[in-house]
């Protein structure tokens, strides 16, 4: 699904304009980015939650050559399914009804 897909679905679910779902898109996207790099938890019941991990320096191997390269530590983004969504997911929940 594209960008432009999940617009037209989300804006004739919500039953608004194809500009007003982008925006609210976008708004969440801008959100959830600001949140993580701050630090914070980003819940959303029924969907999941995002959050940031520390990864620690390590060493790495260059897959060519073998030889040990140094990986610099670094934060990565996180994403953790919500029970209701690993249900619908599994087929052991109905997953909403799609206007069209």
């Amino acid at each position: 699904m594209t960008k432009a897909d999940l617009v037209a679905v989300v804006a004739a679910q919500a039953g608004t304009s194809a500009a007003d779902a982008e925006k609210v898109l976008n708004g969440f996207r801008d959100v959830v980015q600001a949140k993580l790099k701050a630090g914070d938890e980003v819940s959303y019941p029924g969907l999941g939650k995002f959050s940031r991990v520390e990864r620690k320096a390590r060493t790495g191997r260059n897959p060519q050559t073998g030889e040990a390269i140094k990986v610099k530590a670094s934060k990565a983004p996180k994403f953790t399914a919500a029970a209701g969504l690993k249900q619908v997911v599994n087929g052991q929940g109905a997953a909403p009804k799609l206007k069209k």
